[in-house]
């Protein structure tokens, strides 16, 4: 199967990529021999560019790509640039997102009660929570959820609940592979498309490109099964595809949803073994907050299918006995195509809200500034902050890149551990027994800048010693980096520091 996608899809959008890159190259030498005014205009570009970027960036690191790109090759630079620009403004995709999220906004409804209970109960709330309420991202008060780590553990109740479905099945998840995982599921989605129940299935077509073949989507509404590849990966090259669909979403019937990091394949639950053992999550959700996950999903897919006028039709009316909440949750999206940075803001709220303790899990380590910034102020405050990594990679150039972030890390006084047995995959936050965030969006430039993620941030509920619990079992399994470890070969390291710049791409 997978040397089939390789010689029917990967290799030829490589050939053409490549057909299109010289195209450009030749087209760019053609406009700047043939008239000369165009290279000037380039030139002052190139100028106005650099500036305008200084001038606006919410986050400079990033940037400093096209900064460097555009000084070092002024007009080449510009060229690059301004192409990518166009195609990002005109892109039938990128426009078709923007206004679902436009309309898909006003179904995400507060229930103030809930905010002023907050705010009665937590004088920090304007510092902690606020920022997810006026981001129009409603705080539900918590009715239940459970957290599985690894993620096998939970994988058979997520067989369990679909198994339960009457109405509908909505999945969302950046990579599905055929196997032992999305077998068994799929063996329950076809039987249940012939109970009558509407099963839609949207995956990201770039994180599936090695694991599914391009006319996937077609074999599955063959069984009866509504499927689209978001953004699909076309050989013209342009930013829009640069923005993947990294969350991981599963709703029933708007009763349940089920999150976390795991996507659909069979390492994730440890049934076939790619980089030693694999510790990631799944949490699933119970009760009205589900809601936020539904329009979530609702906002992408009728952004390539147009089919869903009144979201409230999928909604679930059923009461949930609130006099039993443990806690508040607020389901929370990431968007590349606004001007927030809401994963990051989370993250960084949370670190700077913390007296305690921060721990984190993350499968990757490329970050900006600001966040090595806040990461060490929030140590150098007395609170004791780890981060746990993969003891083996899954892309050794990326694990490369974050161990270059190590030194200066455990200098501030930030604790960092790997996980000798295999990857880590998670992606979590805990905050001195009072928070937790549980999602897609890694400790790098792709999920907090470029991609379409998801997170779920939990608030005072018990079972977030759960989370804890599951790190503190991690960490058990784990090596402490010292900073005599972080020391690498002066080529590796100067290899290593040209490749950060350019890290937004990896």
């Amino acid at each position: 199967m997978k040397l089939k996608i390789w010689l029917g899809r990967i290799i030829p959008l490589v050939i053409i990529a490549l057909g299109e890159i010289v195209l450009y190259c030749n087209l760019f030498k053609w406009l700047t021999t043939s008239f000369v005014f165009i290279e000037i205009v380039l030139h002052i570009l190139s100028i106005l560019i650099v500036l305008n970027i200084v001038r606006t960036s919410r986050h400079l690191s990033s940037d400093l790509m096209w900064i460097i790109l555009i000084m070092l090759f002024p007009v080449f630079g510009t060229f690059v640039y301004v192409l990518m620009l166009l195609s990002l403004l005109f892109g039938k995709t990128f426009r078709n997102i923007i206004k679902e999220q436009k309309k898909a906004s006003s179904n995400y409804i507060q229930d103030e009660s809930i905010i002023d209970e907050i705010r009665n109960d937590n004088p920090d709330y304007v510092s902690q929570l606020a920022f997810l309420h006026e981001e129009g991202f409603p705080i539900y008060r918590n009715t239940d959820f459970e957290y599985y780590a690894p993620c096998e553990n939970g994988f058979n109740v997520m067989l369990e609940e679909l198994k339960k479905a009457e109405n509908y099945i909505f999945m969302e998840y950046f990579i599905i592979e055929e196997g032992f995982m999305f077998n068994s599921i799929l063996s329950i989605l076809e039987e249940k498309v012939k109970q009558g129940v509407e099963v839609r299935i949207m995956y990201d077509d770039m994180g599936s490109l090695g694991t599914l073949p391009a006319s996937y989507a077609k074999q599955l509404e063959k069984k009866g099964i509504k499927a689209v590849s978001f953004n699909r990966i076309s050989p013209i090259i342009n930013t829009i595809m640069n923005h993947r669909d990294h969350r991981k979403i599963l709703i029933i019937d708007g009763k349940v949803a089920f999150s976390g990091g795991a996507n659909l394949a069979d390492e994730y639950i440890n049934k076939k073994v790619k980089h030693g053992h694999w510790m990631d999550n799944i949490i699933c959700i119970k009760g009205k907050a589900v809601w936020s996950y539904l329009v979530m999903f609702l906002t992408n897919w009728n952004a390539l299918r147009h089919e869903d006028f009144d979201y409230s039709v999928f909604k679930n009316e059923d009461v949930v006995d609130e006099t039993l909440f443990d806690g508040y949750i607020a389901p929370y999206a990431e968007t590349p195509l606004d001007e927030e940075l809401t994963g990051q803001s989370v993250y960084e709220d949370l670190l700077n809200s913390a007296n305690k303790y921060v721990y984190i899990m993350t499968p990757y380590l490329i970050i900006d500034s600001e966040m090595i910034n806040t990461l060490i102020h929030t140590a150098k405050k007395g609170v004791d902050v780890r981060i746990i990594m993969p003891g083996i990679a899954d892309k050794q150039i990326v694990h490369d890149m974050g161990t270059t972030y190590y030194k200066q890390l455990i200098q501030g006084g930030v604790k960092i551990h790997e996980y000798e047995p295999g990857f880590v995959h998670s992606k979590v936050f805990i905050c001195d027994d009072t928070y937790a965030t549980v999602g897609t969006i890694n400790l790098d430039y792709r999920s907090l800048y470029l991609h379409f993620e998801n997170g779920t941030l939990l608030y005072k509920s018990k079972k977030i010693m759960d989370v804890k619990q599951n790190f503190f079992d991690t960490l058990e399994h784990c090596k402490k980096i010292q900073v005599e470890d972080t020391h690498v070969n002066i080529v590796k390291g100067l290899f290593l520091s040209i490749i950060r710049i350019f890290s937004p791409l990896l």
